[in-house]
């Protein structure tokens, strides 16, 4: 059994989780979780202030961590690791998180263990349910939305991703259109469900073609037109908007649920024999009630188990890092201790349009 403080920093969430378990059992328990949010802070621009989360971050670091220690009841020298995210995310956060995590290592004695976001959100699964390797992964959240098998910890393969917006960023962008405030997956998800979401056409983009990418930008632009239409008529009242927000809402859920049918076939394809197929969903839009509701369908019709981590471990949260060091640290998987605001989860490399001038996001 290994007991680990992990610390995540890498948006508007300021966390630090302790948890214990074993690796090869895949499964541990969350002895503590602190989280602070910076909603109050980002509100008045409508979105993220880079500047402001790692200023924030700065000040509430060592806060979450105190309290994560005293809620768990283990001191920090008894700890097996320290695990730290490193990237994907904003630079400033990253920077504050991993200045945090190397003061309380050296003045511990207690090794570090650098781990990607992603990968934090790609093991939850194993973490509150023990599913067992390999298991099929959506990763959909704010910046990302990713079709993975997890076949071990560092050993990720991708089958699909965006082109484009993540379908987080996708809710946010429809919010601000619509003047709902933040956060904008919450509140599009509120709107939709008094709205009728067959009244707006939308588009289902590359439903068309073969394969597990999405996109989401078009959807976007759709749902503005929308928007500016019923404005040019008249204006949007409390009924426009409740009902864009449901054909928006069921727009994504449909791509997300067919797009994952293909997913699903590709894995079995894979599949050793016997193994029993799981499918894990995880990030912040899977806390959206019709997505899961689409998705736990989907794979009872399919044959496979489906895995919905607690809807407090979808959004960004310390005990995910904790679990993903665990498992590294288990392994003897080491890495860079350095910011990376672009950091590939996947196992296998990314090509074509979606690499973009930078490099790969995810």
């Amino acid at each position: 059994m290994l007991t680990v403080l992990g610390i995540e920093s890498s948006c508007d969430e300021t966390a630090a989780a302790v948890v214990r378990g074993d690796a090869a059992a895949g499964r541990g328990a969350i002895l503590s979780n602190v989280v602070f949010d910076q909603m109050d802070l980002h509100a008045a621009y409508g979105g993220v202030v880079p500047e402001i989360a790692a200023r924030a971050h700065a000040e509430k670091l060592d806060v979450a961590v105190g309290q994560a220690l005293e809620g768990a009841g283990v001191p920090l020298a008894a700890m097996d690791a320290v695990a730290v995210t490193v990237g994907p995310g904003l630079i400033g956060g990253l920077v504050a998180g991993i200045a945090c995590a190397q003061g309380l290592s050296l003045g511990s004695g207690v090794p570090l263990v650098p781990v990607n976001h992603l990968e934090g959100h790609a093991l939850t699964p194993r973490l509150t349910d023990g599913l067992a390797y390999p298991y099929l992964m959506l990763l959909v959240s704010g910046g990302h939305c990713l079709f993975l098998i997890a076949n071990g910890p560092g050993d990720h393969e991708r089958i699909g991703t965006t082109i484009d917006d993540a379908p987080g960023e996708a809710f946010d962008k429809v919010a601000k259109m619509l003047d709902l405030g933040i956060p904008g997956g919450p509140k599009v998800e509120a709107m939709a469900r008094g709205g009728d979401a067959a009244r707006f056409r939308l588009p289902r983009p590359l439903m068309d073609r073969p394969g597990c990418d999405v996109s989401f930008s078009g959807l976007k632009t759709a749902v503005r037109m929308a928007r500016d239409a019923r404005v040019a008529a008249g204006g949007m009242e409390a009924r426009d908007i409740a009902d864009l927000c449901a054909s928006f809402q069921a727009a994504a859920r449909d791509v997300l649920v067919e797009k994952s049918r293909r997913a699903m076939a590709l894995f079995r394809e894979r599949l050793p024999g016997g193994a029993s197929p799981g499918f894990a969903v995880a990030g912040g839009v899977a806390a959206n009630a019709a997505l899961r509701a689409g998705l736990e369908t989907l794979a009872r019709e399919e044959g496979f188990e489906a895995v919905f981590p607690p809807l407090a471990l979808c959004t960004d949260n310390g005990a995910m890092i904790a679990w993903a060091g665990l498992e590294r640290h288990a392994a003897g998987l080491t890495g860079e201790l350095v910011p990376k605001p672009r950091f590939p989860v996947a196992s296998n490399p990314m090509a074509g349009v979606w690499t973009g001038k930078r490099g790969a996001k995810v």
